[in-house]
């Protein structure tokens, strides 16, 4: 394992119980720190791995345990939790790259809820690694407003009030009908904004992928 580079060689699919294993140690990081929850885990990592260069891990696994990045205590053993963060870091990683469909950290919660409260977690993660690591958001490309949009757009409009050209967008997008099509919209969304930041090498013509979203 290389936690230096923020690489793991063990990628093997993620059971249920160690989903819950990691939430756990979560739960386990002392105040005053607020860690990520496993959802908004899942977000912050896919909003990492498509910033158009790579991060060491040693920058940006304390945001994992906090979400100002605030240094652990020397007794708090994060080892484990740290090797779970990775492994998963390291299988979006290969799906992403290799434009691979995935299947997001998001729950169905067990109040009846919208599902944009469902994806809200992810929703969270990934603005986290919008603002910790900017580089995305700084890509002067048309092409990101749509897939930002279908992500951001669970948010409160009142949280974007900053950003009128994506609202402006988001204004034109329909909402999803489920929490499937959310989940669909945030996977479609990751593979898109990474044509931008991570685009493959170029291939024979052929033809071209739709990166229309459901308008009003």
């Amino acid at each position: 394992m290389d936690i230096g580079n923020g690489t793991c060689t063990e990628s093997k699919a993620f059971d249920e119980e160690e989903v819950q294993q990691l939430q756990k140690m979560l739960d386990q990081v002392p105040g005053p720190l607020l860690p990520l929850d496993v959802s908004a885990v899942d977000g912050f990592l896919c909003g990492l791995l498509l910033q158009p260069n790579n991060i060491d891990a040693a920058q940006w696994l304390p945001c994992i345990t906090d979400v100002e990045a605030r240094t652990l205590p020397t007794d708090f053993d994060a080892a484990a939790l740290h090797r779970l963060v990775l492994r998963r870091h390291e299988q979006l990683r290969r799906w992403i790259a290799a434009r691979q469909w995935f299947d997001p950290w998001v729950f169905e919660l067990e109040a009846p809820t919208s599902s944009s409260e469902c994806v809200l977690p992810w929703v969270a993660g990934f603005a986290a690694a919008m603002e910790h690591f900017p580089e995305l958001m700084r890509i002067d490309d048309v092409r990101l407003l749509e897939p930002l949009a279908l992500i951001y757009m669970h948010f409160d409009p009142q949280d974007l009030e900053d950003a009128d050209e994506l609202q402006a967008m988001i204004d034109t997008l329909e909402p999803p009908v489920d929490l499937g099509e959310a989940v669909q919209d945030i996977v479609r969304s990751v593979m898109l904004l990474a044509d931008v930041a991570r685009p493959l090498a170029p291939k024979a013509p052929g033809k071209p992928r739709s990166t229309a979203g459901r308008r009003r």
